[in-house]
């Protein structure tokens, strides 16, 4: 296996018999704050909120917390407000619907079409 990665035995097994860093320990402790966090903000909170809410003894910079959130796959919904594109309450005039379904001409150009189409947010 050391052949594989390119590192020698003794090497190998130094790393094996190391302790977990302070930073690593650090990290995961604050990867289960961040989690917490996401979770009951209904994961729409991204990493500048997150960092807003961490307790003080956990105080982290955003960027730390975007890596953490990154390597781990903890992404923000992004939620988009409703924005209405039709207003029928208004006092305007609105055109005869001169066709009234029927579409047949004796000749062309006896009638001309449009359609608006809307889609409804999803």
């Amino acid at each position: 296996m050391c052949q594989v990665l390119h590192v020698s035995r003794s090497g190998y097994y130094a790393y094996i018999r190391r302790p977990e860093s302070r930073r690593s320990i650090a990290n995961r402790e604050l990867l289960d704050t961040i989690k917490e966090i996401y979770t009951n903000s209904r994961r729409i909170y991204g990493s500048p909120q997150i960092t807003k809410n961490l307790p003080h003894d956990q105080k982290a910079s955003r960027g730390r917390v975007a890596r953490l959130m990154q390597a781990h796959g903890i992404r923000s919904k992004v939620v988009k407000k409703y924005k209405a594109t039709t207003n029928s309450s208004h006092n305007l005039p609105v055109a005869d619907n001169i066709v009234n379904q029927n579409f047949t001409t004796n000749r062309p150009n006896e009638k001309w079409l449009s359609d608006i189409t809307y889609s409804t947010p999803s």
